[in-house]
C-alpha cells in the first residue's frame, strides 16, 4: 500500500485479527498490494489482494478489515478452482461471486462483519441459508436475471478477482504464494478454526464444516472426477484455429485468395484402464461405469476408446457402454505402456483417462498434445505424477 495507507492497512489488520481471531493466519499471510485505478478490491489465487486506494479511502477500519476478511475466505474455499469445476463461463463470473459471496457472508455477517455497500446474503438469493456456492450459482442459473439488481447494489468491490471466480484478470497472478504454501496456510487457519470452535458460540457453524473437510476431507470422487474431465475437455473444446479444410464463407469478397474458417475440434477421448492383478473387478467396473456416465453427459459417449493395459496393452476398444469393454490382462503393471498407447492413436486422444490403483511406473514427463485425468482407485494409492490432474477414488 501507498505510504498514505499504511497505518489504514494496518489498522484494518487489527481489527480483522481481533474481530475473528481464528482467520487471522490467513489475513496476515495474504499480501495487499496498492492499484491505483483499479477500481476495486480484488484477489488473485496465489494470494495477492490488489486495492485502490481511491475506492478504500473512505472506509472504516472495519470496513475495511471486513472486505479483506471476505477475501481471504474465497481463497481458504478456493471458490476459484471450484469456478472452473462448475464450468463458470466469463459471463456467469459477476453471478458465480454472488453466489461465492452468499456461502461467506451467510457465516459471516451475522459474526460481525461490516462489509462496505450491501453484501449479497443468500436472501437476496431467494435462497436459503447454509448453502455452497454452485448450488446458489445452479438456482441462479435456472432463474437467469433473479439477482441482477443485488448487484448494483453492492458496489464495485465486489469484483473480488480471479481468486473468486478462476477467470483470470491482466495483472494478476505473478509472484505470490505457489500452490503448496497455500495449501499449508490453509490447513494452519483450518487447525485455528476447530481451536478457537472448542469455545462455544465463537465460531460460525459453516466455517467449523468447512474446517472439518479440510482436515478429514470426505471427497466426493465423483464430483471431483467430473470437475476435472469437465475442465479438461473444456481446454480442448474451447479451442479454435484455422483450417482450409473447409473455405471461409468470406471468401466471396477476396478474389482468388482462399480465406481459412475457424474450426472448433471435438475432443477424442481414451480411457486407460489397470488390468493388473492388484485391481479388485468391482472397483474397476464401478469407476467404468461413472466415467461413461460423465463422457456421455459431456456429449463425448461415441468418442471413447478403452485400452486394457498390464504390462502390454490390449487393441483399442471403441465402446459406447460399459457392458462392451473386455478387461483383459492380469499380470503387471505398466501405465506409462498404456498411455502411450493412447497416445499412439489415430486421431489421437486430447483427454485420456488412466484407472489404476497407482503401483505402476510412469512416464517421465507429459505426453505432447494430451491431457491425463487419473483416478487413483482405494486407500492408499501412490500419488500421480504431477503433470497429471489426479482425484482418489474409494468404494
Amino acid at each position: 500500500m501507498p505510504e498514505h495507507g499504511i497505518d489504514h492497512l494496518a489498522a484494518a489488520r487489527l481489527w480483522a485479527a481481533t474481530k475473528f481471531p481464528y482467520l487471522a493466519t490467513g489475513v496476515f499471510g495474504a499480501q495487499v498490494i496498492a492499484d491505483r485505478g483499479g477500481g476495486t478490491v480484488s484477489v488473485d489465487e496465489s494470494w495477492r489482494m490488489r486495492a485502490d486506494p481511491e475506492v478504500t479511502a473512505d472506509w472504516t477500519p472495519a470496513q475495511l478489515g471486513s472486505v479483506l476478511i471476505h477475501h481471504v475466505c474465497h481463497l481458504l474455499r478456493t471458490h476459484g478452482e471450484r469456478a472452473q469445476g462448475t464450468g463458470v463461463r466469463p459471463d456467469e463470473a459477476a453471478d458465480w461471486i454472488r453466489a461465492a459471496d452468499a456461502e461467506i457472508n451467510d457465516d459471516l455477517v451475522p459474526a460481525g462483519l461490516e462489509l462496505p455497500g450491501h453484501p449479497v446474503l443468500p436472501r437476496d438469493l431467494r435462497a436459503e441459508d447454509g448453502l455452497l456456492a454452485e448450488q446458489y450459482f445452479a438456482g441462479m442459473r435456472r432463474h437467469a436475471g433473479r439477482a441482477a439488481g443485488n448487484q448494483a447494489r453492492s458496489g464495485q468491490w465486489l469484483d473480488c478477482g480471479s481468486g473468486a471466480d478462476g477467470i483470470p484478470r491482466p495483472g494478476q497472478g505473478g509472484d505470490g504464494l505457489p500452490r503448496w504454501q497455500a495449501d499449508l496456510l490453509r490447513r494452519q487457519v483450518a487447525q485455528d478454526v476447530l481451536a478457537h470452535g472448542k469455545q462455544p458460540g465463537t465460531v460460525p457453524a459453516g466455517l467449523l464444516r468447512w474446517a472439518q473437510e479440510v482436515l478429514s476431507p470426505k471427497v466426493n470422487w465423483r464430483a471431483v472426477l467430473a470437475a476435472e474431465l469437465r475442465r479438461a475437455v473444456a481446454e480442448v473444446s474451447g479451442a479454435v484455429d484455422y483450417s482450409y479444410r473447409r473455405p471461409s464463407r468470406r471468401s466471396a469478397v477476396a478474389g482468388p485468395v482462399v480465406l481459412p474458417a475457424l474450426r472448433r475440434p471435438v475432443p477424442e477421448v481414451a480411457v486407460v484402464c489397470d488390468t493388473s492383478g492388484s485391481m479388485t473387478e468391482d472397483l474397476l467396473a464401478m469407476v467404468l461405469a461413472e466415467v461413461e456416465g460423465l463422457l456421455r453427459a459431456l456429449g463425448l459417449a461415441r468418442q471413447v476408446r478403452v485400452l486394457a493395459c498390464d504390462t502390454a496393452v490390449a487393441p483399442a476398444q471403441r465402446v459406447s457402454s460399459a457392458r462392451q469393454v473386455e478387461l483383459v490382462g492380469g499380470g503387471g503393471t505398466d501405465m506409462g505402456a498404456g498411455i502411450g498407447a493412447a497416445a499412439a492413436l489415430r486421431p489421437r486422444p486430447a483427454v485420456t483417462v488412466v484407472l489404476t490403483d497407482g503401483y505402476t511406473p510412469w512416464p517421465a514427463v507429459a505426453p505432447k498434445g494430451m491431457r491425463v485425468v487419473v483416478g487413483l482407485l482405494g486407500e492408499g494409492a501412490p500419488e500421480a505424477p504431477p503433470w497429471t490432474r489426479s482425484v482418489r477414488v474409494e468404494p
